[in-house]
Formats: C-alpha cells, sequence, structure tokens
C-alpha cells in the first residue's frame, strides 16, 4: 500500500483536498521549496482560473490546461502545470514589494505573483493574443486581483512604461531574448525565460549585468511557441524524402539536405557505449552537452505511421541526433538484463562516414559520464548582438537575432 497523500484522497475530494495534495506532490518532488510560494498557492484557487477542466485535472502536479487550440487542434495558449509554475516562481525570487512582469497570461500564475509581491508590489502580465488576454482579466477581476495590470501585446516590446521591473517570467516558449526585456529590468534584476537552445528548451533563470544576463539556474520545461516578432520556426530535413525521419534544427540545417540521399541505403552502424542509467537518474544534460559538443546536433523525430524500420530510436518523438556530412546518427538504449528499468546507452548511424560519427557520438556521451553526470550542468551567459568574439567565454556560442548566446561547463 502506498503511503502518499493520493492514496487517501477519495474519488469525491473537494477542490481544496485536491490543493492540498498538489502541494504535497510539488513539495515532495523538490519543486515547491519555499513557505512564501507554498503559501501563494495555498491562497489561489487554482481550479476557478481553469473554468476549461474539471478540479482533479486543474489540480494535477504535472499537468498542463489548454485554454486555447488553433484549426488543426494544436494548443496556442494554455495554464502551465503546477510543478513548471512553482519553480519558475522560486527561480524568479519574486518577494514583496517587487515589480513584475509575466509575459504570456493565463490569469492564475499572475495570481500567484500578487500573492507574492503583496500591496506594495506592482504585477502587470501581458499577451499578444486578445482572447487570452481577456480571459484572463476576467478571471482576474473575478477572484479579486484587479490591481494586477492586464495588456494586450507583442512581448518583444515589453511593457516600458511599468519599468524597471525587478523580476520579468516569461510564460512562453522564447527562441530569443528580446532587448526590451534587458532594457526593462533592473540592475541585477532576473530574467526567467524557458529558452529555446539548439532545438533544447530550458527555463533559464538570468541576473542582469549591464548589458549581459548570466544563468543562475536551469530546469527543464516545455512551453507553447511565443508568437509575434520573436516568433522562430524550426528548420526540417526529411531524410528519405518523406516525412518517416525528420531531423530539426533549432537554426539552419546542417550543409546540404541531398548529401543525406543516400545514407538510408547503406548498413546501419551501432555502438554501445557502457554508459548506464537508472530508472530515475536524469540525464538531461547529457542532451546539453551533446548539444554544445556537436556541430551537427539536431532532433529526430520518427513518424509511427510512415515508419519502415531504417531507424529504430527508443523514442520516435525526440531522439538526440547529429549530422556529419553525407552521414548522421541518433543515441538511443537498450535494456540492462536484470535491472529493473536500466538502461545501456548507445549510438546508431547511418551514411558513409557511419562508423567515424558513431564513435565521435559514443566518446561525447562517455566524455559526459566522466566530466559532467551528477553535476550542476552548463552555465549560459547572454550578450547583445553584434557583441565581438573576443568578448565571449564559453564552449559554444549560439547566435540570435537579438543576442549572442554562450555556454560553458563549469567541473561537477
Amino acid at each position: 500500500m502506498t503511503n502518499t497523500v493520493e492514496a487517501v484522497i477519495s474519488p469525491e475530494a473537494t477542490p481544496e483536498q485536491l490543493r492540498e495534495q498538489m502541494i504535497s506532490e510539488l513539495k515532495r518532488s523538490g519543486d515547491l521549496t519555499s513557505l512564501e510560494v507554498e503559501t501563494a498557492m495555498c491562497r489561489v484557487p487554482r481550479h476557478e482560473f481553469t473554468p476549461e477542466a474539471p478540479p482533479k485535472k486543474a489540480y494535477a502536479a504535472f499537468d498542463a490546461v489548454v485554454t486555447k487550440v488553433n484549426e488543426q487542434g494544436m494548443a496556442m495558449s494554455s495554464v502551465s502545470a503546477p510543478q513548471i509554475q512553482a519553480f519558475m516562481l522560486e527561480q524568479g525570487g519574486v518577494g514583496p514589494g517587487m515589480r513584475v512582469l509575466e509575459i504570456g497570461s493565463g490569469g492564475y500564475n499572475a495570481a500567484l505573483i500578487a500573492e507574492l509581491v503583496g500591496e506594495d508590489g506592482q504585477v502587470t502580465t501581458m499577451d499578444i493574443d486578445p482572447d487570452v488576454t481577456e480571459r484572463a482579466e476576467r478571471l482576474l477581476k473575478q477572484h479579486g486581483y484587479d490591481t494586477v495590470r492586464v495588456v494586450t501585446g507583442d512581448a518583444a516590446v515589453g511593457v516600458a512604461d511599468r519599468a524597471p521591473f525587478d523580476a520579468i517570467l516569461v510564460t512562453a516558449g522564447a527562441w530569443d531574448i528580446a532587448p526590451a526585456w534587458r532594457d526593462q529590468l533592473a540592475e541585477g534584476g532576473r530574467l526567467v525565460v524557458p529558452l529555446r537552445v539548439r532545438g533544447l528548451t530550458r527555463s533559464i533563470a538570468f541576473v542582469r549585468h549591464g548589458d549581459r544576463f548570466v544563468s543562475e539556474s536551469v530546469r527543464v520545461c516545455g512551453f507553447v511557441p511565443m508568437q509575434g516578432t520573436d516568433e522562430h520556426h524550426t528548420q526540417v530535413l526529411l531524410v528519405t524524402g518523406t516525412e518517416e525521419i525528420a531531423l530539426k534544427f533549432d537554426d539552419e540545417v546542417m550543409g546540404d539536405p541531398s548529401d543525406l540521399d543516400n545514407a538510408v541505403n547503406t548498413p546501419r552502424y551501432e555502438t554501445w557505449t557502457g554508459v548506464t542509467i537508472g530508472r530515475q537518474q536524469p540525464f538531461d544534460t547529457l542532451q546539453l552537452w551533446l548539444a554544445t559538443k556537436l556541430d551537427g546536433f539536431c532532433t529526430m523525430v520518427v513518424r509511427d505511421d510512415l515508419d519502415t524500420g531504417i531507424v529504430t530510436p527508443a523514442n520516435k518523438w525526440f531522439s538526440m541526433a547529429a549530422v556529419a556530412g553525407n552521414s548522421f546518427g541518433y543515441v538511443t538504449w537498450r535494456r540492462i538484463e536484470g535491472d529493473d528499468g536500466g538502461v545501456e546507452l548507445g549510438v546508431h548511424t547511418l551514411g558513409p562516414q557511419a562508423p567515424e560519427l558513431a564513435e565521435e557520438l559514443a566518446d561525447h556521451v562517455r566524455s559526459w559520464d566522466l566530466e559532467q553526470r551528477g553535476g550542476s550542468g552548463p552555465r549560459f551567459a547572454v550578450h547583445p548582438a553584434g557583441t565581438p568574439d573576443d568578448q565571449l567565454s564559453g564552449e559554444r556560442v549560439v547566435n540570435k537575432r537579438n543576442s549572442r548566446i554562450t555556454i560553458s561547463w563549469p567541473a561537477a
């Protein structure tokens, strides 16, 4: 019999009981760590801000509630999972008297921020979609948070008349850092943003130091992509000429796509690294390690309905991959006999350079295991676009429209 709060909650649980359960789960998972954020989550009735879902769904600790979809049924707006809202508020260090800008409105998170900043603080929430801001403003007023200012506009321009802000919390997936966010954030203020770097999204808490942002913490997350001026689309390479195997690049496609035309006609090369991962062991830093080390880093998706077995990844929806000239490969894993849920990491490659690429990928997996496994992960720094190379330090420089982002790895 499990000794969890969920085990003693009846199917007829009240919203208050479900809220208590949610908070207990977030404390156990380590996503909710401060009394201040816990108190705010106790006070704000999440189910009242998510009328699209029943209370049990609203208080599911690790689930978002979709509030708007497009004609294709894709989510355009949502109220983020309580887990993500909790750790982003912790990352932001939001406290009494602070002036906070939230980018991406749902209503609930703005109410949490209002609880944290108190009567002497100031909260502004903005979204580009008038349907979203109308919904947020209505719900906030209904539940007594009418001091929160709701703004309809493009996140790239921010809200200058309320600046400077002590914290800016971005609750939509961003590809770049808008200059307005730097200009409107106080020196030493915090920017928390789900930033996409080389195809990987992380919630990064940055501190402003002059014209630079320097990271303080990094968490895995997923968000609906930002719309507007800074909207950015992933570049996709279809390996077989169909949608069976798609290689996704965050910036430009690596090399000439026709170079891979014959790769799928070569025998698949396989190598195993000897690196094992237990059932509950995280390996998200491995993704960032490979993204730092490999010029041709990308992610691979395989469509189930078109799958012919050319590639056999452990996860068809997301695999770490890389392209080198006329060859490509990906990281996979296999179950360890006699181990409950443990796996060994391996590499599959295709193309004329398959053996060389496989060894390169495997070597990077092994170096992560030896040098970075269990460590705090990389540090990110954001510099304005045009910053000279000699003023940058790090193992990888990622160029964006408005910024140059460096990735460095302190010793684990």
